[in-house]
């Protein structure tokens, strides 16, 4: 065997990391799904959130700052609990991919809002004066040029949500999702090897995170063509 009796200071047995990877990327694409549709989630409610709390009526300013507050300020591991465990007692029943895509969702829609509205409130006044002295209505000028000019500004923030979400998937793993971060426990669990599984679970995280940094890099020079 190639790996034979190879190991890194005791803790990290290659033969064991090798012949468990396969096991351990079966996980990989329902990581990979959950982010990718929690930050879904989260950008079309952030952006809505943001457009509330820059609003100048207090019912949809007020409304977005309490869920702003209470979803910043509550674990999201409380919130996942609460979604697929609370919820039954009201009759109401999510598998644990579907909890754990709206738990991660709607968590990130908060953090998302305020890097919306922060990137909204960047783009000078004028910008706005200007759209409607040439007669755009409010969607008009906020799609055809507020957001342009913002997305610029809120990309990299905006990546570094994704990238939380990414790794936050591993979370799933407690409401019983067979994401990336379970697989790892099982084969940690079975083999007493649990430190070797851990720092394979990194090395996988890790080339997946640095391939969303790089489509970061090509999002900014693209949206920065004009600048």
């Amino acid at each position: 065997m190639m790996f034979e009796n190879l190991t890194f200071g005791g803790f990290f047995d290659v033969k064991l990391a090798w012949e468990s990877l396969p096991f351990l990327l079966t996980g990989l694409p329902l990581t990979l799904a959950i982010s990718f549709l929690s930050m879904g989630i989260g950008l079309a409610l952030g952006l809505f959130l943001a457009l509330g709390r820059n609003s100048r009526y207090f019912f949809f300013r007020w409304p977005a700052r309490v869920y702003i507050s209470f979803m910043r300020g509550t674990p999201i591991l409380v919130f996942l609990f609460i979604l697929y465990v609370g919820l039954p007692y009201v009759g109401i029943e999510l598998s644990g991919f579907t909890a754990a895509t709206l738990g991660f969702g709607l968590n990130s829609a908060a953090y998302i809002a305020e890097i919306n509205r922060a990137a909204l409130n960047s783009v000078p006044n004028g910008q706005w004066e200007s759209a409607r002295a040439l007669g755009f209505k409010y969607w008009s000028t906020l799609t055809s040029i507020i957001l342009p000019q913002a997305t610029r500004i809120a990309i990299p923030p905006l990546t570094n949500v994704f990238l939380d979400i990414v790794k936050a998937t591993s979370l799933a793993a407690v409401i019983t999702v067979p994401e990336l971060f379970q697989k790892a426990q099982i084969v940690g669990g079975r083999t007493f090897d649990q430190m070797t599984m851990m720092v394979l679970v990194a090395l996988i995280y890790w080339p997946v995170c640095s391939i969303i940094a790089m489509f970061q890099e090509r999002l900014e020079k693209r949206f920065s063509r004009y600048v």
